[in-house]
C-alpha cells in the first residue's frame, strides 16, 4: 500500500534522529521510502527544514519536485495559511485528536495539528503493513497518521487548481483596483486642467476690467481737456470776429 505518513514529534531532536535513521534505511523488506520532509510550524506557516529523495538523483532537495514537495509547498503558501485558519475554527467543535484525524485531510490535519513546539516528518512510503514503521518509531514520543497516497495526490491536484484560481482572482482584483486608481488619477488631472483654464480666463477678465477702470478717468480727463480747449478757441474766434467788425466800421 502506498501511503503518506505524518509523524508528529514533541521533541525536535527525536524527529531529526528518526529522519536520519529512516534515510539510512529507506529500502528494506518491510517498506520502501520514496520521499521525506521535516516540517515545522513557523509563525503559522508550515515550512520544511530538511528533506530526502531516494530517486536516481541523490540530492536531498529533489523531494521538492515530488508529491511530498508539493504537499509542503501548498502548506507553506497562502492556501496553507487559509487551511490552518479555517480548520482552527472547526477544531473547537471536535472533541479529541482522533476525531480531528477522521474529519481532516492531510493538508488540514498538518495545518491544524502541527503546533509551534512540534516537528513533523512527512513520508511517502510503500509498506506491506503499518507495524514495521510504527515499531521503528515506537521509541519516540510521536503521533502517527496515514493517508492513501493516491488520494493525497488527487487532493494536491485540487488544491493546486484552487491556488491557481486564487491567483487569477487576486490578479483580476489588482487589475481592477489599478484601473480604478488610474481613473481617479485621470479625473484629478482633468479637474486640475479645467481649474488652470478657469484661472487663466478669470485672470484675463480681471486684467481687462482693471485696464478699463484705469482708462475711464484718463478718457474723461482727455474729453474735458478737449472741451476746454474747444471753448477757448471759440472765444478767440468770436473776439477776432468782433475786432474785424469794429475795424471795418471805423
Amino acid at each position: 500500500m502506498e501511503n503518506v505518513v505524518l509523524a508528529i514529534f514533541d521533541v525536535e531532536s527525536e524527529a531529526y534522529q528518526a529522519f536520519s535513521e529512516l534515510k539510512n534505511d529507506s529500502v528494506n523488506s518491510a517498506y520502501t521510502i520514496l520521499q521525506m520532509a521535516v516540517v515545522q510550524n513557523k509563525d503559522g506557516r508550515i515550512v520544511p527544514s530538511d528533506g530526502f529523495d531516494s530517486g536516481i538523483d541523490s540530492r536531498d532537495d529533489t523531494y521538492k519536485g515530488g508529491l511530498i514537495g508539493l504537499v509542503v509547498g501548498i502548506l507553506g503558501g497562502p492556501l496553507g495559511m487559509l487551511l490552518g485558519g479555517a480548520t482552527g475554527a472547526l477544531i473547537g467543535n471536535i472533541k479529541d485528536s482522533s476525531d480531528v484525524a477522521q474529519n481532516s485531510s492531510l493538508l488540514e490535519y498538518i495545518s491544524s495539528e502541527l503546533h509551534g513546539n512540534q516537528t513533523g516528518l512527512v513520508i511517502l512510503i510503500q509498506e506491506s503493513s503499518e507495524e514495521p514503521l510504527d515499531a521503528r518509531l515506537d521509541k519516540y514520543r510521536v503521533v502517527i497518521k496515514r493517508w492513501d497516497a493516491a488520494k493525497i495526490a488527487d487532493e494536491v491536484e485540487q488544491q493546486q487548481e484552487m491556488e491557481k484560481q486564487m491567483r487569477q482572482e487576486a490578479k483580476a482584483r489588482l487589475k481592477e483596483q489599478k484601473k480604478l486608481d488610474r481613473e481617479a488619477a485621470i479625473a484629478a488631472k482633468r479637474a486640475k486642467l479645467k481649474d488652470d483654464f478657469e484661472h487663466v480666463k478669470s485672470s484675463t477678465h480681471e486684467t481687462v476690467q482693471d485696464a478699463a477702470d484705469t482708462a475711464k478717468p484718463l478718457i474723461a480727463n482727455a474729453v474735458n481737456s478737449a472741451i476746454d480747449k474747444g471753448s477757448d478757441l471759440a472765444d478767440k474766434a468770436i473776439d477776432a470776429a468782433k475786432e474785424k467788425i469794429d475795424t471795418d466800421e471805423a
